[in-house]
């Protein structure tokens, strides 16, 4: 591997490594890595934030490495506290099994998975007996645990921290043995746990792996993103969707999303941050041509271009979008049932909340739904910002 590769794989969307020289040899050496990433189902759907680790170990696995995917079915029962503020609830096998049910296939979408290594954790964490969770934890000492600043901040605040917590940095270490992992990707808000794999290799006779820690992306309000606030750009998102979403992103993560997020060579990406301080590229465009670059990458550059179209024609010259829904309803219905059976909203709760914002709006009328109970009038509706029905 060449001196340029190893300086892309190790500096690019990476925010801290451990073991940084010893990472560099082994890649130097041509020796063949076994990289691993953990990812928990706790929701169903994954979103780009998560996937900042999984285009990494693309990285990796484009230079001939072995990537190594754990879906965490049973470390998600248990509930990781790294980035909590207060504890997780411990979620059902059935939640689990639901959420589990496309992570493949969404991750199939950035890693080429007939080359990958897929597991599920539970076929080595469900068998361990209380003599073996006893051992394991006997390698950290509480004081550890709760030195980690959430856990300290929960403490200081009062709030509860179960035993349940504890254990989870020592089943994602045990991964890191079951998998024989050289090198673990991870969140910075990973650190703690990341860093009990190297402890726990140790103690079963295996080199320490090596830690590549990625940074975290903050999401559509400004917040750290994360499926518990609705904040996300999921993989799944329809190509309008996402193009859409990530035009409404402020104007100061535009650098930051394609270094992260894309893979538009960093050369590029630099010139666009030169381009945008000195005012030669207006933030809109460098914007659209992020929007652009993540729809191809989990779509296709056709349906891109087609979103970029639509998002021309609807947002920036007031139009409607040429393919949006027609049904026909009963004018004695509410609409709000009429958008809940077309699927335009998912509750009769979040039309009430859209209908009290005045963003249901009959764009041929102009008027302004101001009524839950409003009739199922023929129009063109316009819901938020980018829905959009047409009753007839």
């Amino acid at each position: 591997m060449n001196d340029t590769d190893v300086t892309d794989v190790l500096s690019r969307a990476v925010a801290e490594v451990i073991g940084q020289k010893e990472i560099e040899e082994k890649l130097r050496s041509g020796a063949s890595l076994r990289v691993k990433l953990g990812i928990d189902p706790t929701s169903p759907d994954l979103h780009i934030g998560r996937a900042v680790t999984l285009l990494k170990l693309r990285d990796f696995q484009k230079l001939g490495h072995t990537a190594v995917l754990i879906v965490g079915d049973f470390t998600g029962l248990i509930g990781d506290t790294s980035d909590k503020d207060s504890e997780r609830p411990m979620l059902s096998e059935e939640t689990i099994e639901e959420n589990k049910r496309t992570y493949f296939d969404q991750i199939g979408k950035i890693i080429d998975l007939s080359s990958a290594e897929l597991h599920y954790n539970s076929s080595w964490l469900a068998p361990l007996t209380y003599k073996d969770i006893g051992k394991q934890a006997d390698l950290f000492s509480v004081a550890d645990f709760i030195a980690r600043e959430n856990i300290e901040k929960r403490m200081d605040a009062g709030k509860r921290v179960s035993l349940r917590e504890v254990l989870y940095p020592l089943m994602q270490g045990y991964d890191s043995v079951a998998v024989k992992a050289d090198i673990e990707l991870g969140g910075t808000d990973q650190r703690f746990n990341l860093l009990a794999g190297r402890t726990m290799q140790a103690e079963y006779g295996q080199h320490p792996q090596n830690i590549i820690m990625t940074p975290l992306i903050e999401g559509l309000d400004g917040r750290k993103m994360s499926s518990s606030w609705g904040n996300t750009i999921n993989l799944n998102a329809t190509p309008d969707d996402m193009y859409g979403k990530i035009m409404s992103l402020v104007d100061s993560e535009i650098v930051r999303y394609l270094e992260l997020c894309t893979r538009v060579p960093m050369k590029e990406v630099k010139e666009i941050s030169e381009d945008l301080e000195s005012e030669k590229l207006h933030p809109k465009d460098a914007k659209m041509r992020l929007a652009r670059e993540i729809v191809a990458l989990y779509h296709n550059s056709e349906a891109a271009q087609a979103a970029e179209n639509n998002f021309i024609e609807t947002f920036s010259n007031k139009g409607v979008p040429s393919d949006i829904p027609n049904i026909q309803a009963d004018e004695n219905a509410k609409l709000i049932d009429t958008l809940l059976a077309a699927g335009i909203i998912e509750s009769k709760t979040e039309g009430r909340r859209l209908i009290e914002e005045e963003a249901v709006t009959n764009t041929e009328s102009g008027e302004v739904v101001s009524t839950p109970d409003a009739p199922s009038l023929p129009g063109t509706y316009k819901i938020g910002k980018r829905r959009f029905l047409k009753i007839v």
